[in-house]
C-alpha cells in the first residue's frame, strides 16, 4: 500500500478525526497574518478560517465528528488567547468540538513526551512535529497497528478535559 499523507487521511476518514494539541504557541504554523491582526488589536476578518470551516462543515454534515483536546496552563500565552478566542470560537460554528485539559493546578494525566497528533477513526495516528518556536515541520502517518496507544492518549485526555465553552466562560481573559 502506498504511504498516506495527513491530507489523505482528512479525505478518507469515515467516522471521526481527533486532534491532541499540546503547545502554547503555533504562531509560525498557520494563520500568521490573522495572528498579527489579533496582536495589533484589529477585528477578526469576516473570512477568517473560511477554508477550514468549509472542510469541517462538510465532514460534520456527512455525520463525521471532528474534535480536539488542548492541554494548556494559565495564564494563557498571547497565541493561546488568539487560538481559543478567534479559532475555537469560530470553528465551533462549523461543528468542530473542543475540550480543554487545564493542567495549571494538576499534573498532566498523559505520559511525558506525548505530543500533538491527529487520530482518524480510532485506528490511524499521525504524530505531528514542530520546531521549538511553533513552526509545523510535518507529520508521520503511522501503520494502523500503532493506533492503539493514541486511542489511549485520546481517551485519557478526554476523561480529564472539560468542554471548551464551559472553560472559556470561566477563564477567557
Amino acid at each position: 500500500m502506498a504511504s498516506r499523507s495527513l491530507g489523505d487521511l482528512f479525505d478518507d476518514f469515515q467516522r471521526e478525526a481527533f486532534r491532541l494539541e499540546t503547545l502554547d504557541d503555533y504562531s509560525r504554523s498557520g494563520s500568521v497574518d490573522a495572528y498579527r491582526l489579533f496582536l495589533d488589536g484589529q477585528p477578526q476578518p469576516a473570512d477568517y478560517n473560511a477554508d477550514w470551516l468549509e472542510e469541517v462543515q462538510a465532514h460534520v454534515d456527512a455525520g463525521r465528528r471532528m474534535y480536539r483536546v488542548h492541554i494548556l496552563t494559565r495564564p494563557l500565552t498571547p497565541y493561546l488567547r488568539f487560538e481559543l478566542g478567534w479559532g475555537y470560537v469560530t470553528n465551533a460554528t462549523a461543528g468542530e468540538e473542543f475540550f480543554i485539559l487545564d493542567v495549571t493546578d494538576q499534573p498532566s494525566p498523559l505520559p511525558s513526551g506525548v505530543g500533538d497528533f491527529w487520530l482518524f477513526d480510532s485506528t490511524t495516528a499521525a504524530p505531528m512535529h514542530y520546531s521549538h518556536d511553533g513552526k509545523y515541520l510535518g507529520a508521520d502517518v503511522l501503520p494502523e497497528d500503532q493506533g492503539g496507544r493514541y486511542v489511549t492518549y485520546r481517551d485519557t485526555a478526554l476523561a480529564h478535559a472539560v468542554p471548551f465553552a464551559d472553560w472559556w466562560a470561566k477563564h477567557s481573559e
